[in-house]
């Protein structure tokens, strides 16, 4: 007599031993989406592995190209573009995804080039890698349906998605470690056309908005040269015109160290006299002398996020855009009173 030695498994059978619920086996098996990527691997390796006939709707992933601003990429950022390009390859990677990386000067970013250089890497997807489109590239982005991502960049209008640090509650968490430390008259050095940076200073602005008598003063740099450079010479100018300010939040690190250096010029002690506060956790803030209190960017999460809104992109092109924010996280240090744990 046969006997039915392995039954075939029922999608409940798969749901138990994936540890999910059976709604979720099945929309994994039905290809939906809206499923993140690890769960969706996960599940169609117990059903592969137990015998469950799984349909191979295309083995083929299209490819990707992200495009990268190369005055940031090959300037002092390079190190946070380093990063998350990091993290776009290894999300490319367990995605089969093919995958490219070019770098592009902003203001080339017109559909003609985009395009070309699409059409070279034989890429169906765009990451825009710290590049904000302009609107004529944005209405050539969404007549063609080219599936695009914003990656550490937001789209005010939200057509196109997007993943970003969270750079309003990044920055009002950044602010309110220094109101919790007892300052009230506080500097924000600052400076670009990004709306990712924008939301650095509206989250500075509701920060001391929320603390009765607080001031701050936006303090604006060109980046004509040496972001820490132009830093120094603009607090020490800050201090000689008013020296009633007694904290700093910077837009970077990079800006952080340069205050830190004219305040220390000016004779102050830090935390004591003056507290400044970062934002990236670059490797320079672990180089300064306290070391820097910073808010710490998963830069290559951001990445790996990236290529996790373009598979959904490519499953629904249809579906409404979505902007994922990435918690921007306190770094402890010696530019900030122990207050930081507040």
């Amino acid at each position: 007599m046969n006997e039915t030695k392995s039954k075939r498994p029922r999608q409940a059978d798969i749901a138990s031993l994936a540890g999910v619920s059976v709604s979720t086996v099945s929309r994994v098996l039905a290809n939906e989406p809206g499923i993140s990527e690890n769960v969706r691997r996960h599940i169609l390796k117990v059903a592969a592995e137990h015998g469950y006939p799984v349909k191979t709707v295309s083995e083929s992933v299209p490819g990707g190209l992200a495009l990268i601003a190369s005055d940031g990429a090959t300037g002092g950022l390079s190190v946070f573009y380093e990063s998350i390009v990091e993290g776009l390859r290894a999300g490319a990677a367990e995605a089969s995804m093919p995958f490219e990386v070019r770098l592009v000067r902003e203001d080339r970013t017109t559909p003609d080039v985009v395009g070309e250089y699409m059409q070279t890497a034989d890429a169906e997807g765009l990451f825009l890698v710290g590049i904000d489109p302009s609107d004529t590239l944005r209405a050539w982005l969404e007549e063609t349906g080219t599936p695009t991502v914003l990656v550490n960049g937001t789209d005010p209008r939200l057509r196109l998605d997007g993943v970003s640090p969270s750079n309003f509650f990044g920055a009002y968490e950044a602010t309110s470690r220094l109101t919790k430390a007892g300052h009230r008259r506080i500097l924000h050095l600052t400076g670009s056309h990004r709306h990712t940076i924008r939301e650095r200073v509206r989250g500075f602005e509701a920060a001391i908005a929320a603390v009765p008598g607080a001031e701050g003063r936006l303090v604006p740099l060109t980046f004509q040269g040496s972001a820490s450079r132009e830093a120094h010479e603009r607090t020490l100018a800050m201090l000689a015109e008013d020296p009633g300010y007694t904290a700093a939040f910077c837009m970077n690190d990079f800006i952080a160290v340069g205050v830190l250096e004219a305040v220390t010029e000016a004779g102050r002690r830090v935390p004591e006299d003056f507290a400044i506060v970062g934002f990236d956790d670059l490797p320079c803030a672990v180089m300064t002398n306290p070391r820097l209190s910073t808010m710490r960017v998963d830069r290559a999460a951001l990445g790996r996020e990236a290529v996790s809104l373009m598979l959904s992109r490519y499953r629904d092109r249809t579906a409404p855009a979505r902007h994922i924010c990435q918690a921007v996280v306190p770094v402890a240090g010696g530019t900030v009173p122990d207050t930081d744990k507040l």
